[in-house]
């Protein structure tokens, strides 16, 4: 899940250091796992307010997979992409999976993404869900929305 802030009129990425050991002090996007029972866009919107206190999101799925390959798990992981705009006033409170935050370009968050792959995904999100207004088939509507 990414996080989207537009301030003047540029949109920035909400980009986290980790804490854990896992990518211990690099620097990611909200990420997680699904929980039983979870569909994965909620799964997205709980991993978003455990990780940062951020309530307020319009989500949507950008249509696209993350995955990489651990050697020294021998699996691959792969998830969908979510992309969720939050307005800027709304104050990121960081749990203790992360040690510090900043909202980023888009060119200084794949410059400063932990892992190959990232910077493709941003690439990405940032041509259809930046650059120009997203798809509403895209959207995930909630009930409250």
């Amino acid at each position: 899940m990414k996080a989207w802030q537009k301030s003047f009129d540029q949109y920035r990425v909400l980009m986290l250091k980790r804490a854990g050991r896992m990518l211990h002090n690099e620097w990611c996007y909200v990420g997680g796992g699904i929980e039983k029972g979870e569909k994965a866009w909620e799964a997205a919107l709980r991993e978003v307010h455990e990780e940062t206190g951020i309530t307020e999101v319009r989500l949507y799925s950008a249509n696209q997979f993350e995955q990489y390959y651990s050697p020294t798990e021998d699996y691959i992981y792969t998830a969908p992409v979510f992309v969720g705009y939050v307005e800027e006033s709304q104050p990121v409170r960081l749990n203790h999976e992360h040690t510090e935050y900043q909202w980023m370009t888009f060119d200084e968050a794949k410059d400063n993404a932990a892992l190959p792959g990232i910077d493709d995904i941003l690439h990405f999100v940032e041509k259809h869900f930046a650059r120009k207004a997203p798809s509403e088939w895209l959207r995930i509507n909630r009930e409250k929305d």
